[in-house]
């Protein structure tokens, strides 16, 4: 408690990183108000009235932030953005200039980003078609003329891609990862309206079963902290070595190794991709061809969030994005290279070819327990679901997952900036 207090005085009284953060919550609270600005010719009452009744499209509300019951011109959120990065670091594996292009520093980040944000405007009018098709079906909207379909088709546009500036001002004069910060902000803003919800529905039964969560939730939140502050320490040795005029001498250090090093990415890419088929089966439920519609209520109907197919892609899909955001952070091939370069050694086993392989060996094994159980993680809130009645436990324990992830990481950035800024002091002094 007292470490934290420090670094909390230190962050108040530090003006590059109180600025950072007042930057941050500024962006917050903007974001949240655009939250509620709705897009006109929508019946609102109706909306929520169809939300009620979908788990579905309450889990959908969840990640965009409260803006889709509201429809705000943010309501379709950060998800086009998402497909759009997950793609595009898919066909980076694949394409070899664009593997290329990845690895030229800053200029390929760059045209990288870029790359992505022309591919979230077609991702973004399709989701915005298939939206307003739903909404039609649905009566929540009448039907709209030419014009006014494009005014709100590029509303939808709009708002995604004033959402995606809004993520990137925080990364680049906030605290944290702007995309992970707003998806916390938004579940956290819902936190309210979920517990409406369950206190409604009040009764002695449910009251036991809201403990049962809540004691598995305190379970949950331990387990997400160990794994994400586990670290496996490979030992290295650095000989005595002459450089230019000086002499370096011999010394013991070792290489962290995070057993989760994906972090909430794999979650939030994870979640993206599970809830595309339902949409996709929303949309063509109510084709005029009788094979689409009946397509259509399959992938409605078996894509529920705590249906067994839903569960077990989503459990897949975790895993999966584990290895492959593993695969691209971590690069053992240059980490052997650094370590023979400086004249280290891992104890036991040969510089260079050897010790690449001794790195991949040891990741892939730690990566796989962290997968699995983040994997198991995900899903076993709809276990616990189906057991005590209560649908709410499905959204509340993917946001769980997430709000923990988003505040460790939120922390160590916090904690790297100040421990840079007091080794500037010190390398002043």
């Amino acid at each position: 408690m007292k470490d934290i207090s420090t670094k909390f005085s230190l962050l108040i009284h530090d003006p590059a990183l109180r600025l950072k953060t007042l930057v941050t919550f500024g962006i917050i609270l903007i974001f949240r108000i655009f939250a509620y600005l709705p897009v006109p010719a929508i019946d609102l009452e109706r909306l929520r009235a169809l939300f009620a009744q979908s788990q579905f499209l309450s889990l959908l509300d969840i990640f965009s932030g409260g803006t889709l019951i509201n429809f705000s011109v943010m309501a379709l959120g950060l998800t086009p953005y998402i497909n759009a990065s997950i793609i595009i670091q898919l066909v980076t594996m694949v394409i070899p200039q664009l593997e290329a292009l990845a690895k030229e520093g800053e200029y390929g980040r760059f045209k990288i980003n870029q790359y992505t944000r022309f591919l979230t405007i077609p991702l973004t009018l399709i989701q915005a078609v298939g939206i307003y098709v739903l909404l039609r079906n649905q009566n929540i909207i009448d039907t709209l003329s030419p014009i006014e379909f494009f005014s709100f088709v590029v509303t939808l546009l709009a708002g995604t891609f004033i959402i995606m500036w809004f993520g990137e001002l925080i990364s680049e004069f906030g605290v944290g990862n702007g995309i992970s910060i707003l998806i916390f902000a938004g579940i956290v803003g819902r936190i309210p309206v979920i517990l409406g919800q369950t206190i409604t529905t009040f009764n002695q039964e449910i009251a036991l079963n809201i403990l049962i969560f809540l004691a598995i939730s305190l379970l949950v939140i331990a387990a997400v902290v160990f794994i994400n502050e586990a670290v496996r320490k490979i030992p290295v040795y650095y000989a005595r070595r002459i450089k230019g005029n000086r002499m370096y001498q011999a010394a013991n250090n070792y290489l962290p190794l995070k057993l989760n090093q994906a972090g909430v990415i794999p979650i939030i890419f994870a979640v993206s991709f599970v809830l595309f088929p339902q949409i996709i089966g929303n949309f063509l439920q109510y084709a005029p061809n009788d094979f689409l519609a009946g397509i259509g209520r399959f992938l409605a109907v078996s894509f529920q969030p705590s249906g067994f197919l839903y569960n077990f892609i989503y459990f897949f899909l975790v895993v999966a994005f584990t290895f492959f955001y593993t695969v691209i952070v971590f690069n053992p091939q240059k980490i052997s290279e650094d370590i023979q370069k400086h004249g280290g050694f891992v104890p036991g086993i040969r510089p260079g070819s050897a010790t690449k392989k001794y790195l991949q060996n040891v990741v892939y094994k730690i990566t796989t327990f962290g997968a699995l159980f983040l994997g198991a993680i995900a899903i076993l809130p709809a276990l616990i679901s189906g057991f005590t009645g209560l649908s709410n436990l499905v959204i509340g324990g993917t946001g769980i997952l997430i709000v923990v992830s988003v505040v460790l990481e939120t922390f160590k950035t916090i904690d790297a900036q100040l421990v840079m800024k007091n080794y500037d002091r010190f390398t002043m002094s």
